[in-house]
C-alpha cells in the first residue's frame, strides 16, 4: 500500500467514510482508489484535488511521500 493511500485510509477511518461514498462524492473511481491503494496507479493532480476538497484537507497532505522520496 502506497504511503500517500495510507494517509486516505486514515482520514477516511477517522471520518467513517466508505471507498464508495469518496468515489460518489468525488466522481473519483473505486477502480482508481483500488489501483492507488495497491500501488498500480497514482491518480492525477485533479483528483487527488477533489479527494482533498471534499475531505477539507490540504492536497499537500497527499503530495508529502512524493516530494519527500525525490
Amino acid at each position: 500500500m502506497t504511503e500517500s493511500y495510507n494517509h486516505l485510509e486514515t482520514v477516511l477511518r477517522e471520518r467513517n467514510i466508505t471507498p464508495y461514498r469518496l468515489s460518489k462524492e468525488t466522481g473519483v473511481s473505486t477502480a482508481t482508489l483500488s489501483n492507488w491503494k495497491f500501488g498500480r496507479y497514482t491518480p492525477k493532480i485533479d483528483k487527488i484535488k477533489r479527494i482533498a476538497d471534499f475531505l477539507d484537507i490540504p492536497i499537500e497532505y497527499f503530495l508529502e511521500e512524493e516530494t519527500t522520496n525525490k
